[in-house]
């Protein structure tokens, strides 16, 4: 029943869009920290991303007279590619040790757990087990905290270069 999800997915949309174009914002200011830091471009990236994800997956869950089966190769499709700029970026980052603020294996297993568990939603939504639809909730909620937690060790990592 999506009509059940519609609030769920445009609040969740909506609080995604409008975090990643503040995010955007405040690394406009200090893009050239940004830039010349790979720690932090790679941190700016996987933030941008994941909210984008987060934005697109709720923007799919609200197209309507699609089958479970549809929107869980959107997701599938969606989360693959944000899983593997994830982990991607946070790997660049580690190698780099440009700034080591929040570059741990805690908080990698911990945002890969994130976007494998949606990964594994979109699988369930495939295979037409709307539990799929609950996982992926779940993910998207602690997604949210690791992304806001991530977003802020970016501005304390660019407060802190800038203070050298």
């Amino acid at each position: 029943m999506p009509e059940q999800w519609s609030n769920f997915f445009v609040m969740v949309g909506s609080g995604a869009a409008a975090l990643a174009g503040l995010i955007f914002v405040a690394m406009s200011i200090r893009h050239e920290t940004i830039i010349q830091n790979t720690t932090h471009k790679n941190r700016a990236i996987n933030m941008l991303s994941g909210f984008t994800a987060i934005f697109m997956a709720s923007g799919f869950a609200l197209i309507g007279n699609q089958s479970r089966g549809l929107l869980g190769y959107e997701w599938l499709a969606l989360w693959l590619i944000a899983s593997v700029i994830f982990i991607r970026g946070y790997v660049i980052a580690i190698k780099a040790g440009m700034s080591t603020i929040g570059l741990n294996t805690p908080r990698l297993a911990g945002g890969t757990i994130c976007y494998l568990a949606e990964v594994i939603s979109a699988v369930f939504l495939v295979l037409g087990y709307p539990c799929g639809l609950y996982i992926a909730a779940v993910a998207i909620i602690v997604l949210f905290a690791f992304l806001i937690s991530g977003a802020w060790l970016l501005m304390i990592g660019i407060y802190q270069d800038r203070a050298k």
